[in-house]
């Protein structure tokens, strides 16, 4: 028998691929360092709006339970918060059913009611982030995180936002930026809250929650949808050229930031996809491919050295994907071929409520009022926000305080008290700024940064709004 003979040459080649295949399996499979994740995982999942109108919301909210549930985290360790009147809503052509693309399942079964109604609050929220029963109110099940030193916690918040807040199904509710990063800051104290926080955003003006404020060595790692300064996008939106929900729905199924982590989450192995890569893909996504022409700027705050990690250690992975292929700067769907404003995606519903509504009847005149009664508001908000910036300096220097944007790094205001009791004041005499009169919080916060205090707004507020009575809105 002929004996086969090999170079020292070839050998060393041989070895050298089988060790470059392993290193490739590695890195686009699994992470062997990683794959037993030492502690709990656990996740806050929160959709701060409610309203059929903001349908999105709580369906971004359901679908990422099942990303959760897929990944192997427990319900124990899984805190939903979601006002849950979209499910049973007379809107709904699906009682019952909540769906989160054109053509996707139900995702709203089997998903945790731990705080709904007006339990879905900032209170309860920063009381449950924190682990802190003893400051719950209301009737939600108690449940909060209580990890420890070796735990990952992932925070995924859906909604409304505006500089320097994000909202809550209560029209004058908000969460304020500094009370939140706060939470963080005390969670991490004594190093015994988790090992590392990664927090996803959705929201309008997203980044100025962050920006400046979040620190870089309390082990959190955030990314939102938008930068300080810009809207968020609704998707799968009635008249989208591509992704328009089914025929018998007039609400956005989804927002696109939500969507793009979370079809990316569902379509890949997560051992074998880093923070900072999903950060790319989801980026890429958001501004439809770098274009902006429709999308927003996908940002990322806190300590960016935990970038590398792979998102397994944050919410598992499913293990029907356990083999899929993983190219990347592939998308796992294309991208939408349309998107809507989220300050504009309550218009589109009623716009289109009324649009598909019979000639004559009474849903087409309530969604004619609707649309009608929702627009005077918003002239109304911002002609009082206007008004009031007039009155305290001038029309011309009024317009010039109320635009100003303070330099990249700089948190929206530095004075968040002053801040609360401006907002106050405006809504005690002008009413509730709504989801679209968050926008202007930064004309807000610049009246505090320019030195405006408590008595001054309330005589320009009682001024301005006198012939807009909170009872009009």
């Amino acid at each position: 028998m002929a004996r086969l003979s090999c170079s020292p040459l070839l050998l060393l080649l041989l070895v050298l691929s089988s060790q470059l295949a392993l290193l490739v399996a590695g890195e686009f499979l699994r992470l062997p360092s990683e794959k037993d994740v030492v502690g709990t995982r656990w996740a806050v999942l929160i959709a701060g709006s409610n309203g059929y109108y903001n349908y999105r919301h709580q369906a971004d909210v359901c679908h990422a339970y099942q990303i959760m549930k897929k990944g192997g985290l427990k319900d124990e360790n899984i805190i939903v918060f979601m006002y849950d009147d979209i499910a049973g809503s007379r809107d709904n052509p699906r009682p019952g059913v909540i769906i989160n693309h054109p053509q996707g399942g139900d995702v709203y079964a089997g998903v945790p009611k731990d705080y709904t109604g007006a339990d879905v609050n900032a209170n309860n929220f920063l009381a449950a982030l924190l682990g802190d029963k003893s400051k719950l109110t209301g009737s939600g099940s108690g449940k909060v995180v209580t990890s420890g030193p070796d735990d990952h916690i992932f925070v995924y918040y859906a909604d409304h936002g505006g500089p320097g807040i994000l909202g809550m199904p209560g029209d004058e509710e908000y969460l304020y930026a500094n009370d939140l990063v706060r939470t963080l800051e005390k969670k991490h104290a004594g190093g015994a809250g988790y090992k590392s926080l990664v927090f996803y955003l959705e929201a309008c003006e997203s980044g100025s929650i962050f920006e400046g404020l979040l620190p870089g060595n309390i082990s959190v790692y955030a990314t939102t949808a938008a930068n300080a300064e810009e809207s968020s996008w609704g998707t799968y939106c009635p008249g989208d050229d591509e992704g328009a929900p089914p025929p018998e729905y007039d609400t956005c199924l989804g927002d696109l930031y939500s969507v793009a982590w979370m079809e990316d989450s569902d379509a890949h192995n997560l051992n074998a996809e880093s923070l900072k890569l999903q950060y790319e893909r989801v980026r890429d996504r958001t501004s439809a491919g770098g274009t902006y022409s429709l999308g927003s700027h996908v940002m990322q705050y806190g300590d960016l050295g935990l970038n590398d990690q792979s998102l397994f250690v944050y919410i598992g992975t499913n293990p029907a994907n356990d083999n899929a292929s993983f190219v990347q700067g592939s998308s796992s769907r294309r991208l939408p071929g349309g998107g809507v404003n989220q300050r504009d995606a309550d218009l589109v519903h009623f716009w289109h409520k009324y649009r598909r509504s019979a000639e004559g009847s009474a849903e087409k005149g309530e969604a004619r009022r609707r649309l009608v009664e929702t627009m005077a508001r918003r002239s109304r908000v911002d002609s009082s926000v206007e008004l009031i910036g007039g009155l305290l300096f001038g029309s011309e220097e009024g317009a010039k305080v109320l635009d100003a944007v303070r330099s990249a790094g700089q948190p929206v205001v530095d004075d968040w008290d002053c801040l609360k009791s401006v907002v106050r004041t405006f809504q005690e005499r002008c009413g509730p700024l709504t989801q679209y009169g968050m926008k202007h919080m930064r004309s807000l916060a610049n009246l505090c940064n320019a030195g405006v205090r408590e008595e001054a707004m309330d005589k320009a507020a009682a001024q301005a709004c006198a012939a807009n009575p909170s009872s009009l809105f």
